[in-house]
């Protein structure tokens, strides 16, 4: 574990690699971080330095619940998506390929591609996420568990895990966050876990029990689908999973994401994240 003067080591380094000396980074307006009237948002306040900052490695950058402007750049915010039953190496290798391209935040896969695009994306920063209980969220907990272990033993660095739906609407929070929780445990520091709603399935009472249980539960992100449901991501369920969360957790909008329009959107009502399988689309419209 960093102790406090390691991570002052760490931040004097990232300010000298921007330009900066000194301890906070100015604001827009000359002003330090410290003393902006508006934290976290500093992707619409300050996104030239948000920017370089994301050149210089940086695979995220937070924001709190209403940043208003969405960054030019959408590609560090998406997971470039491939989960059909029918996808072949050949289209693996491409959607890796286009990662490197376009840098998106990571690509999301089905687990028994982990391991592929762990070794094509090594050193590049690119994430490998992959995919828990999925796509119906419906088998025992320990077999999420066990999914999620293997997964991380492959190279996965994210798992996107799907709740038992029914469980849920049978009122049985407590197994839910459960489950939640042991895949959080499964996967270990440094692993970043996000909880798929299928919101398609829920009234907003079962949705907000949903994003409750997933806070509790430790997990990093609520996400709203799978794509395989009814439905996908809508405006409506992102802003009541973010208001519901708040800044602890991000919320990823994904299913039905074609176009950048649909994008914005999203992060406007608080998408931290963006899946989709229309990535390139998507960040070519710019």
């Amino acid at each position: 574990m960093s102790d406090d003067g390691s991570i002052d080591r760490i931040v004097e380094k990232v300010l000298a690699r921007l330009g900066r000396s000194g301890g906070e980074a100015p604001n827009l307006d000359g002003r330090s971080c410290a003393s902006c009237a508006v934290p976290g948002q500093c992707a619409s306040l300050c996104p030239e330095t948000t920017a370089r900052i994301v050149r210089e490695g940086a695979n995220r950058v937070s924001s709190a619940p209403g940043a208003g402007s969405v960054p030019k750049n959408l590609a560090p915010l998406i997971d470039h998506t491939i989960l059909r039953a029918d996808a072949t190496r050949a289209e693996i290798e491409t959607l890796v390929d286009e990662a490197k391209r376009f840098r998106f935040a990571s690509v999301c896969v089905n687990p028994c591609w982990a391991r592929l695009c762990r070794d094509a994306l090594d050193g590049t920063g690119i994430l490998v996420c992959t995919v828990v209980g999925f796509p119906l969220g419906a088998n025992a907990p320990l077999t999420k568990a066990f999914e999620t272990r293997r997964a991380c033993f492959d190279g996965a660095e994210e798992i996107d895990m799907v709740i038992n739906v029914g469980a849920l609407k049978s009122r049985e929070d407590a197994f839910v966050e459960k489950e939640i929780r042991g895949v959080v445990e499964s996967a270990g520091a440094g692993v970043t876990v996000k909880v798929i709603l299928e919101t398609a399935y829920l009234d907003n009472d079962e949705k907000v029990r949903a994003c409750r249980a997933a806070l509790r539960a430790r997990a990093a992100f609520v996400k709203t689908s799978t794509g395989f449901g009814p439905s996908g991501a809508t405006v409506e369920d992102v802003r009541l999973m973010r208001e519901t969360v708040g800044p602890r957790m991000g919320v990823k909008a994904a299913g039905g994401i074609r176009s950048r329009s649909d994008a914005e959107e999203m992060i406007r009502a608080g998408a931290s994240r963006i899946g989709a399988s229309a990535s390139v689309a998507i960040v070519k419209e710019e």
